[in-house]
């Protein structure tokens, strides 16, 4: 597979025919510049000698492979050798020695992503010598600290976290059991009196309506078993007790949501359990736990339903509203995690940026587990590494324009 670098690092001027032993050294032109090899690698020439360098990534860990050649024709790896020292942002320098294996050389380690480095090579034919240096960049670009603050580009350093794995879940607010009441007539009867209307404000043992009993015709009193609100009245002055209710009584301040669980969460998810409550238009919350799980399930749905006590003092919520809820099955400490918000895509890889200066550079990540804020970060990245945690989207359009590619 190819080697691809990119724009040039010119450190000396280019020689062409040397003399025997002696060492010339070379800035290689630009990635859309260089000449490929036979085995679609980039030429490093040095008089009648050449090294093909190529990145072999084929069923392997990525690694170097150098082919070299004589008056164009391949020669004994044998008789060459080589060297390569990769300078990285940071100021890290990965050192790659090589021996023979079958028509190459092979590194003796492997490059690690991203591949964004200049490339110092060092190559001893015998009666020649060749040194080449040149940059090879991707997923790579610059902006200032003025342009990245006033675009929103924030930065925090790697670390530990803890991470808090919840399960999403719906449900609905309902009345808790207590806190509704048909009132009705003890006796059959005529009414004589209401004292209330839908929407007044009532408490308990407060009279709501006077009945004359219709077989002792003595008149008794009808109160409120509860606080609330009248909801309905279907009773009418002067009318019959009849058989329904005269008064529905309503307290919303004691209400609960019933969240509904399915199969697959049913084993995650246990009373007491912490859980967050939040409207449909995210504008209120409430953070509670699972007070209840019956243990029924319906038939039809396959669902069982949580209970979370909700307290309402204010009347923000409302009975028959629709919830999200955020069940907590889980909290781990982990030694390095990252914001979620701040993962990237870049090639195949889930990336963050990490910054240098005024350098930004894509970091490929090995990730473990990951919540909605935080995601552990198992590898390629360091602790303390600085890295965009806001806004990181406007780093991966810049480094698209620029153009910084992975060819190999």
């Amino acid at each position: 597979m190819p080697f691809v670098m990119s724009p040039v690092l010119a450190l000396a001027a280019c020689g062409t025919d040397s003399p025997s032993g002696s060492v010339s050294t070379h800035a290689a032109p630009g990635a859309s510049e260089y000449e490929r090899g036979p085995h679609n690698g980039r030429m490093l020439r040095e008089g009648r000698y050449a090294l093909e360098l190529t990145i072999f990534e084929q069923g392997v860990d990525p690694e170097f492979r150098l082919y070299a050649y004589r008056d164009n024709a391949p020669i004994d790896p044998q008789t060459v050798n080589a060297s390569i020292t990769l300078s990285r942002l940071g100021g890290r320098d990965d050192e790659f020695s090589f021996r023979p294996v079958q028509d190459y050389l092979r590194g003796d380690g492997v490059v690690t992503e991203p591949h964004s480095f200049e490339v110092h090579v060092r190559s001893d034919f015998g009666d020649a010598v060749g040194e080449w240096s040149f940059e090879s960049f991707e997923g790579r670009t610059t902006i200032s600290r003025a342009q990245a603050d006033a675009a929103g580009v924030a930065v925090e350093s790697a670390g530990p976290a803890r991470l808090v794995q919840t399960t999403s879940v719906y449900g609905v607010i309902e009345l808790r059991p207590e806190a509704h009441a048909e009132i009705r007539g003890w006796l059959p009867g005529r009414i004589v009196s209401l004292n209330a209307t839908i929407g007044d404000r009532v408490t308990q043992g407060q009279t709501l309506a006077r009945i004359t009993a219709t077989d002792s015709l003595q008149t008794y009193s009808v109160t409120s078993p509860i606080n609330g609100i009248v909801m309905a009245r279907p009773a009418t002055n002067g009318g019959p007790t009849g058989d329904g209710p005269l008064f529905e009584i309503a307290d919303p301040t004691q209400l609960h949501a019933e969240l509904f669980l399915y199969p697959g969460d049913m084993s995650r998810i246990a009373a007491g359990h912490p859980v967050t409550l939040t409207s449909v238009d995210g504008q209120r919350a409430f953070e509670g736990e699972i007070e209840f799980i019956s243990p029924a399930v319906d038939p039809v749905s396959q669902r069982a339903i949580a209970h979370v006590h909700l307290d309402n003092p204010d009347g923000v919520w409302r009975s028959g509203e629709a919830v999200e809820a955020a069940i907590v099955t889980g909290i781990t400490e982990v030694p390095l995690a990252v914001r979620t918000d701040a993962l990237q895509r870049f090639r195949d890889f889930t990336v963050v940026y990490a910054r240098v200066g005024d350098t930004y550079e894509v970091r490929m990540l090995e990730l473990g587990l990951r919540t909605p804020e935080m995601t552990e970060v198992l590898g390629g990245l360091e602790p303390g590494e600085a890295y965009v945690s806001q806004n990181a989207f406007l780093i991966t359009a810049d480094v698209l324009k620029s153009g910084a590619s992975h060819d190999h």
